[in-house]
């Protein structure tokens, strides 16, 4: 049922009814899951930590939904800097203008004893490596 439909069949009375409830009660819905799994994955924790180690809280399992979404400028960024870790080519604009300060890559990685395969010539399947 979509927000529209739920406001076109329940009055606000007993929007208010359930809004109260979710006050004394808890959170209804997703949220509710969110807790109960928190709640499971601090009891099994603090059960397996050992009696020296500190005991963790419910907040600490708790998922942050209030977080501010990312700008497409910041997720770019974490791109750049994942593919920078992992060893690939930054292929933007960018990232070109970035190639003439980075050294040449060894194609075949980075282990000397790694053999690189190559096409012979018109295809003629692997040559010499």
């Amino acid at each position: 049922m979509t927000v529209g439909e739920l406001l076109a069949r329940i009055d606000s009375k007993e929007l208010t009814a359930w809004a109260a409830y979710e006050q004394v009660n808890g959170p209804l819905g997703p949220l509710r899951g969110d807790y109960q799994a928190a709640l499971i994955a601090a009891t099994i924790t603090n059960m397996l930590a050992g009696k020296k180690a500190g005991q963790k809280k419910l907040n600490d399992f708790l998922l942050e939904w209030d977080r501010r979404p990312q700008t497409w400028q910041e997720q770019l960024e974490l791109v750049r800097a994942m593919n920078a870790r992992l060893g690939g080519t930054d292929t933007t604009q960018q990232g070109r203008r970035n190639v003439d300060d980075q050294s040449p890559r060894d194609p075949a990685g980075s282990d000397p004893g790694r053999r690189r395969r190559t096409r012979g010539r018109a295809g003629r399947g692997p040559g010499p490596g």
